[in-house]
């Protein structure tokens, strides 16, 4: 099979019709052999009724449905887990994705050999200000971490390599990440396509503003595992040190100090009666906190039996 279309939804009775009729024009035009799977991520109105009916009467038709909304990351997780084809391609269902940009993206794949292509809504018919302008500065955070130029991260339209999709763990809400994710497993063949956007037709966004709060705090995650995740001491420890080491030095210059007066018997004040003495204490216990914490991360990575962290590609027989 060449294709695998992954598409997760929530509350979409009205655009599934129309998706699938042009989805289905555009495989036959092209002579795709192909699979549709649509994932519903606990709609409330009649998408399932609509995914089923069209499931019973077309067999390229699967239909997931999850017996609440647990997010898009979940969803293609599942679909990735189902996706036979060669290539897998996953769009969103309220056809502000464009199902002509499909053959141009499985030829990416299949005969340019990419890994992974991500679609960049150039042209945007978005609000400006309520998801343009916080798309960009989410977009440049995203490419100052990651290391990948891709202007678009959050893009729903992409298309991946099968083994990408077997490979890398979807959670969270880290289907905004799914390039990053890839990378860190180790498929660097990663590019980018400049995709038409649909005004939505049908219905609201299903995502609020906090969203981008969401994929900032995702974003730090995403980062901290990658560069310290299997050396946690490395973080934890190197702060913990540096903490203790500021908070020691400002107890010895408080008490020299006070040494020094005592000495010259100029008046002073009690130590304990500066602020400072007690925030050099709280340093120094912070910096042994973390130190801690980063020799129990060791522990825990020690212990764990996937301790070595590698992908083998080939293997020579």
């Amino acid at each position: 099979m060449q294709l695998s279309l992954v598409i997760p939804l929530l509350n979409e009775a009205e655009s599934l019709p129309e998706l699938y009729r042009w989805i289905t024009e555009v495989m036959q035009k092209n002579g795709f052999t192909y699979e549709i799977i649509f994932l519903d991520d606990g709609s409330t109105d009649n998408s399932w009724d609509i995914i089923y009916r069209l499931a019973q009467k077309d067999p390229h038709v699967k239909g997931v449905k999850f017996r609440r909304n647990y997010g898009k990351s979940q969803a293609l997780h599942a679909g990735f887990k189902m996706a036979k084809g060669d290539v897998v391609i996953t769009m969103d269902a309220d056809l502000q994705d464009n199902p002509e940009e499909i053959p141009d993206l499985y030829h990416m794949i299949a005969a340019e050999n990419y890994d992974l292509v991500s679609g960049w809504k150039k042209i945007r018919y978005d609000s400006k200000l309520k998801k343009n302008l916080p798309s960009k500065l989410f977009n440049w955070a995203a490419r100052k971490v990651s290391g990948l130029e891709l202007h678009d991260f959050n893009c729903g339209l992409k298309a991946y390599k099968n083994e990408v999709v077997k490979d890398i763990n979807v959670y969270g809400e880290m289907h905004r990440y799914i390039p990053f994710l890839a990378k860190n497993k180790g498929y660097t063949k990663i590019g980018e396509k400049v995709v038409r956007h649909q005004a939505r037709k049908y219905g609201e966004t299903k995502f609020g503003s906090d969203r981008f709060i969401k994929g900032v705090l995702d974003l730090i995650t995403l980062w901290f595992l990658t560069r310290f995740a299997k050396r946690p001491m490395h973080f934890f420890g190197s702060l913990g040190i540096l903490m203790f080491m500021v908070g020691g030095l400002a107890t010895f210059i408080i008490l020299g100090m006070k040494a020094y007066n005592l000495i010259k018997h100029i008046p002073a004040p009690l130590v304990t009666d500066r602020p400072w003495f007690y925030i050099a204490i709280a340093s120094m216990l912070m910096g042994i906190q973390f130190f801690l914490a980063g020799f129990i991360g060791e522990m825990f990575i020690q212990n764990n039996p996937k301790v070595n962290f590698y992908e083998i590609e080939t293997v020579t027989e």
